[in-house]
């Protein structure tokens, strides 16, 4: 008799590189930023501004070198991600462009240009360099060493607004914790990656949850008496919500159990319950929250919530127009905090609602990115910078509209702040990189040749 034969499966298809949908939507997304630049213009000048050639053509030139960097090192990347960071960078440079034609003596549009330009070559930098995302492994005490120096660096210097969150050298303003999130991702992702197993299956049931057990809560105490230590010895509500909720998130989806998720939210609650009652600035964060308008009640007219709150009603569905509101009268930070307000105010709920999805688009392109990477710290990585811009987005949305105490950070990409913009595109660069790891064709393994096995001969 003869043997059959073993037909091999045909190739999978190679998935589509989708350069080419990318450069078209950073078109899209540089012209509708030159269109907000010269309606800004009409709006508040009668005319558009000389500029406006001199800022399409720069924002278009750091668009083309970013995507040429990806369409040459990371060429099966997410085609949206790019194109996301340019918008939201690209408005964000409008809105403050705006607010500096009512505060001539303090411009800021020009300087955060320059650091968007720094940004992007980063970004540029990252796709270019890393090769493999596994090499951050490697890297993981180094870097939450680094972060903790750099979360600790502000507090010997002096307080900013109420807040020690700010290093200042002459005219040279840094705020440390914004590059300390990126590294604490990093050290989160490789330390979860090597102990999820140990976190996931010890612990007792509780009223339907499964609590962790107390030999594993180290880590987790650790990390909550950090935050609290930041919260108080710099007043910063902000950055310990982030990085405690960053580690939450993180350990969540390492071990899939919601008992976890109970700890941090009652270690979260308990931490901001003491501090907020004991530390003078963040409690009066807190009685701001609680009573918006008891500055005006007060005869001292409103404070900076309570002019938040105004913007935000003033602007209604569609918003009152770039260059037409009146957010300015929130004070020295309408550009940095209250940067929202303005986007309430002249673009109104139908373009705040535009603004929120793209936050969530881009989140959740890099939670794809994250489920279709095959190694446990890839995965975990995409996760924990994806959740940096959702906690940071949702913190500082919550925070404006008076939903939660406000928090003093700077909403992505939109707000006056160069650590700000530059860690951001330091995000979006590792995502471009680990979307493309998930996207890009696998090495196909040998199948082993089928043996032709001959029927036993008839004894």
């Amino acid at each position: 008799m003869t043997a059959t034969t073993a037909v091999p499966p045909p190739p999978a298809p190679r998935p589509a590189k989708r350069r080419g949908v990318e450069l078209s939507l950073l078109v899209c997304a540089v012209l509708v930023s030159v269109y907000g630049y010269v309606a800004v213009g009409l709006a508040r000048q009668g005319a558009v501004p000389p500029d406006t050639m001199r800022y399409g053509a720069g924002l278009g030139l750091l668009s083309l070198l970013a995507h040429l960097a990806v369409r040459l090192r990371a060429p099966y990347a997410d085609p949206l991600l790019l194109p996301i960071a340019v918008l939201l960078n690209g408005i964000g440079l409008v809105l403050i462009y705006r607010l500096d034609l009512e505060t001539p003596g303090e411009v800021a549009a020009p300087a955060q240009l320059v650091w968007s330009a720094l940004g992007v070559a980063l970004f540029i930098a990252s796709v270019i360099t890393l090769h493999d995302h596994r090499v951050l492994q490697r890297y993981a005490y180094v870097s939450v060493v680094a972060a903790l120096a750099l979360l600790c660096a502000p507090i010997l210097f002096p307080a900013v607004n109420g807040a020690r969150i700010w290093i200042r050298v002459g005219g040279l303003s840094i705020q440390p914790g914004e590059f300390a999130k990126v590294l604490l991702a990093v050290f989160f992702a490789a330390y979860l990656a090597a102990n999820r197993g140990a976190l996931a299956r010890s612990g007792r049931w509780f009223s339907g949850l499964q609590l962790p057990a107390g030999r594993v809560l180290g880590p987790v105490l650790a990390i909550w008496l950090v935050s609290v230590g930041v919260l108080v010895l710099e007043r910063d509500l902000g950055t310990s919500l982030l990085f405690f909720g960053l580690f939450v998130v993180m350990l969540y989806v390492a071990t899939g159990r919601t008992g976890w998720i109970a700890v941090g939210l009652l270690l979260a609650a308990a931490g901001a319950y003491a501090v907020g009652s004991l530390e003078p600035h963040v409690h009066g964060r807190v009685q701001d929250w609680l009573d918006p308008f008891a500055s005006i009640e007060a005869g001292q007219g409103p404070d900076q919530l309570a002019q938040s709150l105004f913007a935000f009603a003033t602007g209604g569905m569609l918003g009152t127009g770039l260059g037409l509101g009146h957010s300015v009268l929130i004070g020295f930070a309408a550009k940095s905090d209250f940067i929202l307000a303005t986007a309430g105010e002249e673009l109104g709920l139908v373009g705040l609602t535009g603004l929120f999805l793209l936050y969530a688009l881009l989140v959740a392109r890099g939670y794809g990115a994250a489920l279709a990477l095959p190694d446990a710290f890839g995965g975990l990585l995409a996760v924990g910078l994806s959740s940096i811009i959702a906690l940071q987005a949702f913190v500082i949305a919550g925070g404006v509209t008076g939903l939660i105490p406000l928090t003093g950070m700077a909403m992505p990409f939109l707000a006056q702040g160069g650590s700000s913009v530059v860690t951001n595109w330091v995000i979006v660069a590792l995502l471009v990189r680990l979307s493309h790891s998930a996207r890009a064709p696998r090495p196909e393994v040998a199948e082993p040749e089928a043996v032709a096995v001959l029927p036993a001969a008839g004894r």
